[in-house]
């Protein structure tokens, strides 16, 4: 049978293009072609090491604050406080929990291990003084020890101290000023009645006026309040009255 010389042209026509497209798609990328990888900055690879070997020593630095209370032996409430009130620097990670640096708790370990005396002679009236001026200490010492009356003194600079010596004594009766820096007579007392601490009498020596103790938020009622100077007429029979209840 004789072909049309029609059907023979097209059919050369249809083999000549499909010819063509197969060189074409050998000579081009892949459908869809594949982005182009980034040239690695051998700069920016040490830099990334780098932060990963910071990111990794972290954790070594810093604590939580369970871990914090744990390390100094205290209650976690007590770690969150001294946080709150600025004793221990702390920061929060991005999920909102604390981080306290390993430095601020070692130092806060050495003032414990320098407050904490050893245990004294239990018949002995225990009376804290809370003052940080050490002029004012120093009074303080001088007049207990003219008494001679069987009354151990601890002295302490400020309301953070106080706390600790408050829980290694356990005193019978608590003098503080209010203006302090750190932690002040304000929120010692308030720390010590809302998580009932101590039930020691507390007595307040301070040079704060009444409309000032007011704009501070005020004072326990059962708190006595004395103007500077220190009332040392007032103090004695106090201490001769507590010191006949104490134990022999």
């Amino acid at each position: 049978m004789r072909r049309s010389p029609l059907i023979v042209a097209c059919r050369f026509k249809n083999r000549q293009a499909f010819s063509t497209l197969e060189k074409t798609k050998s000579l081009s990328p892949p459908y869809p072609s594949k982005a182009p990888r980034p040239v690695c900055n051998p700069e920016s690879l040490q830099s990334v090491k780098s932060m990963s070997k910071l990111d990794s020593a972290q954790p070594e630095k810093y604590l939580s604050t369970r871990e914090a209370a744990a390390r100094l032996g205290v209650a976690l409430s007590t770690v969150q406080a001294w946080v709150e009130n600025g004793v221990l620097p702390a920061w929060k990670t991005a999920g909102g929990h604390r981080r306290i640096a390993i430095d601020a708790i070692e130092t806060i370990r050495s003032q414990q291990q320098s407050i904490l005396a050893p245990a004294t002679e239990p018949d002995l009236l225990k009376v804290l003084v809370v003052e940080d001026d050490p002029m004012q200490r120093e009074i303080y010492r001088l007049q207990f020890a003219e008494w001679q009356l069987p009354v151990m003194l601890v002295m302490a600079e400020d309301g953070f101290e106080g706390l600790m010596l408050i829980g290694r004594h356990s005193p019978d009766l608590i003098i503080t000023d209010l203006s302090m820096p750190e932690m002040d007579g304000f929120k010692m007392i308030r720390r010590l009645k809302v998580q009932s601490i101590s039930n020691a009498a507390i007595l307040v020596v301070t040079a704060m006026t009444t409309n000032e103790i007011e704009s501070q938020g005020g004072l326990p009622f059962d708190v006595p309040v004395y103007p500077k100077p220190i009332p040392f007429t007032a103090l004695r029979p106090l201490l001769e009255h507590l010191t006949r209840r104490v134990p022999a």
